[in-house]
């Protein structure tokens, strides 16, 4: 087994006495997502292995992958062993409810908002009509537009003292994502108030729901122009969602091409089923916090640099590059460092992210109308570079394209996280309220695997202060 060690160790770039049998996929930040394809790749390069779709699912722990370069299948996990529970890591490929708003294919590519496909979505659909569908479940005519329009404008203003947060924030140089996640949470101290000792009801969850719908493009629109030195301008009354939010952003009236693709960045950005921020928003209104305070967690979360803080990172990569001729070097720099290229895999997806096609089409709108196509030739140089690693699932993500495109636009890099909250706040509102109408308190368990019986220090094994034995299982209570 010390080849396949060898192996291991290079693939993943650590030291071989690291590589045992416990060792397993996303324990170490080295075997990240990037680090197993490479490992996958290195086991069919150097070894003749045949690693399919089926095989890599099973190949997560050092132990599996020695077992099956000795000849044997990576082994199939049971529910329960000898030793205990079944782990699922990170909930990897756990069902913990059942959802009527988006289905994701990760196999074939495939993502549909209430069974509708993005494809159609994206290319008919205006957002606000995609925020209805996802909101209220079907898609609306045009009375029940007109009046979902009517409901997001009633709260096209911001309580004075969030906005004087806004300009602290900004004087203080927060950085929009801090600043976004304080104001979100300040939003809930002026919000109508409930009985003491009552929980949210779903319509008065709906109502917060669609009040930080309306607003959230505004506070990110009024910390940016805080910090940039100018005073936050009033959204048409007339302006669709799109429209309206870059004006507030920029202070000034859009391009057609630009109001394009903000809408469409926020139809494909709007929900994906139960990714972290989606879940941790379940979470928080499963436990009774109210609307505002759940999404207020989903924005935390949503800021780490595994989930949409990765979006910040991607445009970056344009830079690091420089030209279209330097994509293939740098594509095997990282990898050599085994080092991710940032806007390549997804969790779910095994294919390219259907949402790449059309994020990329406004790209190349928005690069015709200015002449400038240099961003877009350096991505997809890169993306030509990391074709390879497209049979193991490494395929170009929705990051990808969608920083330059803010870029373009005029819009610092640090806005493009936020920029993606704004789309995704429609999908935790309805994940919200789909928690909401069917709740049951999230609580997962942890299998312990720590020391057991521990005498207290100055007692005897049997005298006072000896724990009782713990139970082969983890406890179950509920807080």
């Amino acid at each position: 087994m010390h080849r396949v060690d060898r192996l291991i160790a290079r693939a993943l770039g650590i030291d071989e006495d690291r590589v045992t049998d416990d060792l397993e996929y996303q324990s170490i930040r080295e075997w990240d997502s990037l680090g197993h394809v490479a490992l996958m790749v290195a086991l069919g390069d150097e070894l003749g292995l045949q690693v399919d779709d089926d095989r890599i699912v099973g190949l997560r722990t050092v132990a599996a992958i020695r077992a099956f370069a000795g000849g044997g299948e990576p082994p199939q996990a049971t529910p329960e062993s000898a030793e205990g529970p079944a782990v699922h890591r990170g909930l990897e490929g756990v069902c913990f409810d059942h959802t009527a708003i988006t289905r994701i294919d990760g196999a074939r590519g495939i993502l549909e908002y209430r069974g509708y496909s993005i494809h159609d979505l994206a290319g008919r659909a205006s957002f606000e009509e995609v925020a209805h569908l996802l909101v209220d479940g079907e898609l609306p005519d045009a009375p029940a537009l007109e009046g979902f329009g009517k409901q997001l404008r009633a709260h096209r203003e911001l309580p004075a003292p969030v906005l004087d947060l806004a300009r602290t924030l900004a004087r203080a140089g927060a950085h929009p994502m801090d600043a976004l996640r304080t104001t979100v949470s300040a939003l809930g101290a002026f919000s109508p108030g409930r009985a003491p000792g009552t929980d949210e009801s779903y319509d008065e969850a709906r109502e917060a729901g669609m009040a930080l719908i309306a607003r959230m493009p505004l506070l990110v629109a009024a910390h940016h122009a805080f910090r940039s030195g100018r005073e936050p301008v009033a959204v048409p009354e007339d302006a669709g969602y799109a429209e309206g939010f870059l004006t507030a952003l920029t202070g000034r009236p859009p391009t057609p091409a630009a109001v394009r693709f903000i809408d469409k960045g926020l139809i494909v950005h709007a929900d994906h089923s139960s990714n972290a921020s989606a879940f941790t928003a379940r979470v928080a209104i499963g436990c009774r916090t109210g609307m505002t305070a759940a999404l207020t967690a989903a924005v935390a979360a949503f800021a780490g640099s595994v989930h949409g803080g990765a979006a910040e990172r991607v445009v970056r990569l344009i830079d690091d590059v420089g030209t279209p001729g330097n994509a293939e070097a740098y594509v095997r720099e990282l990898h050599s460092r085994n080092e991710p290229v940032m806007g390549f895999g997804h969790r779910v997806y095994r294919t390219e992210d259907p949402r790449v096609r059309h994020l990329r089409a406004t790209v190349v709108e928005l690069s015709e109308e200015r002449g400038d196509t240099h961003g877009l030739d350096v991505l997809d140089a890169v993306a030509e570079a990391m074709r390879p690693y497209a049979r193991h699932g490494v395929a170009p993500n929705v990051d990808l394209y969608a920083g330059l495109a803010y870029r373009m636009l005029g819009l610092p890099d640090d806005l493009t996280v936020p920029m993606f909250v704004v789309a995704r706040t429609t999908g935790w509102v309805a994940q919200a309220l789909e928690q909401h109408a069917n709740n049951v308190l999230i609580r997962p368990l942890l299998e312990y695997r720590g020391p057991m019986a521990r005498p207290f220090p100055g007692t005897g094994q049997d005298g006072a202060g000896t724990s009782t034995p713990a139970p082969a299982r983890a406890e179950t209570s509920v807080s």
